[in-house]
């Protein structure tokens, strides 16, 4: 039984490290692309750079780190976690424009061929905005209702996936919100603030029904903690998106009210 325990502990410190490595590369393949980029190209934005860097910090401290080892139990702990996986960092990274970065810096044919892939039929169906937003709430509605939340502090596999999705279904809502990068399957202003105004009411009603129905295994006094803190700090970060989205609209629209005038 001790050895027993001793692999399992070995077998965490190495799970540990490689969530530590992934984080740290994935910021050193970033800079270097920005290096290539900006030697070909005009120089790469700092904020861009900068926005890459904090993004992947706060994902990476949501699933790893006093955040993430306190979440399994305190729900307030795991909704902090939410936010930064599910919210922070997805407009983090969207604002880094990755994929006008990774197409600066391949090679001609590896552009060419991450071209098709955007506009390829799976990447069409998910950069919608109506499918990004059944992904990204529906997946937290189906967490928090059902008792998914309860089961996955049970699986490590489970507890994974469950992070991976949050995760990218709050990249992908954002992206299809916010077009920061090239964007084959473009849809209106009108049509996204539509969308996003219906999954900004799903997120609040969501918060507000953990506030009074608390999801399994949860306390009364922490599922209303929790519940407050979805409610303000993730309107508070939707605000950021809401400005976003109106800018690119101000900009998308003044050049035509000017040749009018």
């Amino acid at each position: 039984m001790h050895s027993n325990g001793h692999i399992q502990n070995d077998n965490g410190a190495l799970f540990e490290s490689i969530l530590l490595i992934l984080p740290a590369l994935v910021i050193v393949i970033y800079i270097a692309a920005v290096v290539i980029s900006s030697r070909r190209y005009q120089k790469w934005p700092l904020y861009r750079t900068f926005s890459w860097i904090l993004g992947i910090i706060c994902a990476a401290s949501a699933i790893i780190g006093p955040i993430a080892n306190r979440a399994h139990m305190d729900f307030t702990a795991h909704m902090v976690g939410h936010l930064l996986l599910g919210m922070i960092a997805p407009i983090l990274l969207v604002l880094a424009a990755p994929i006008t970065l990774a197409l600066r810096t391949l090679d001609v044919q590896s552009a060419r061929r991450l071209s098709k892939l955007l506009k390829s039929w799976p990447l069409r169906i998910l950069s919608n905005p109506t499918i990004a937003s059944a992904l990204n709430i529906g997946g937290l509605w189906i967490l928090y209702t059902s008792g998914l939340y309860g089961l996955m502090h049970q699986s490590a596999l489970l507890h994974a996936l469950v992070h991976f999705h949050v995760f990218i279904a709050g990249y992908l809502f954002t992206a299809s919100m916010i077009y920061m990068d090239p964007a084959p399957h473009r849809f209106s202003f009108m049509f996204r603030a539509i969308v996003f105004t219906i999954s900004l009411a799903g997120h609040d009603i969501l918060s507000k029904y953990i506030f009074a129905h608390p999801p399994s295994g949860v306390t009364k006094e922490q599922a209303e903690n929790g519940g407050m803190l979805m409610y303000y700090a993730g309107d508070a970060i939707d605000v950021t998106i809401i400005c976003i989205l109106c800018y690119q609209w101000f900009k998308a629209t003044r050049p035509k009210e000017s040749l009018a005038l």
